[in-house]
């Protein structure tokens, strides 16, 4: 099974198991990121309203997906994520919001969510942006996805006190740029800010 990708921030082939999660590894990659990703921070930018549908893209172990379903009252958590094996650790992970129908994690990629138009509130990216094949088409599919005046957050390891894994994969000044500068061309606002260890854009459609 080919385990490479191609990403559109970095000029190699991606063969990372955190980045495409596959077999054994892909499985380990996903329990260690299921203990170490602290994702609190992210639900205060994203700012889930009771009763609000929320599309994670890239939702991996599925540990936001717990969070987003527990903490934030939305009706429904839906994600995507291209790995087979994140989709079944998500759906363990979070079995009781499973079988009731409010998480709904599904296979499928940023640019190819298989959602309608206007179909979620709120949509959430968690470091993998920097991954995905094509970033203009990522951000334009979120875009069509978000009903008027729904909110995209997007971010990515760094921050204003990153470990020193989050600060080895920090992005460099102009690769942050094109991600404001994509939001910019599709959203009415946008902003740009920093968790502890997460660099931070919201835009609001």
């Amino acid at each position: 099974m080919d385990t490479t990708s191609h990403a559109w921030a970095v000029d190699r082939p991606v063969t990372s198991a955190f980045a495409h999660p596959s077999g054994l590894k892909g499985r380990l990659a996903g329990r260690f990121m299921l203990r170490t990703n602290n994702q609190w921070g992210v639900l205060g930018v994203l700012g889930v309203r009771p009763g609000d549908h929320v599309l994670e893209v890239g939702y991996g172990p599925g540990g936001l997906m717990r969070l987003l379903a527990d903490r934030t009252g939305a009706a429904v958590v839906r994600g995507v994520d291209p790995s087979p094996e994140m989709r079944a650790l998500a759906s363990r992970v979070n079995r009781a919001a499973v079988r009731a129908g409010r998480v709904v994690p599904k296979t499928g990629t940023a640019q190819d969510t298989g959602l309608d138009d206007r179909a979620v509130d709120r949509v959430v990216s968690v470091n993998n942006v920097a991954i995905w094949p094509d970033l203009e088409a990522g951000i334009e599919e979120s875009r069509r996805v978000l009903r008027p005046g729904g909110v995209l957050v997007v971010a990515w390891h760094g921050g204003t006190d990153p470990g020193r894994a989050a600060g080895r994969l920090r992005l460099p000044a102009d690769k942050l740029d094109r991600i404001e500068e994509a939001l910019e061309s599709r959203f009415p606002r946008v902003t740009r800010g920093a968790l502890r260890e997460l660099d931070v854009f919201r835009a609001v459609r």
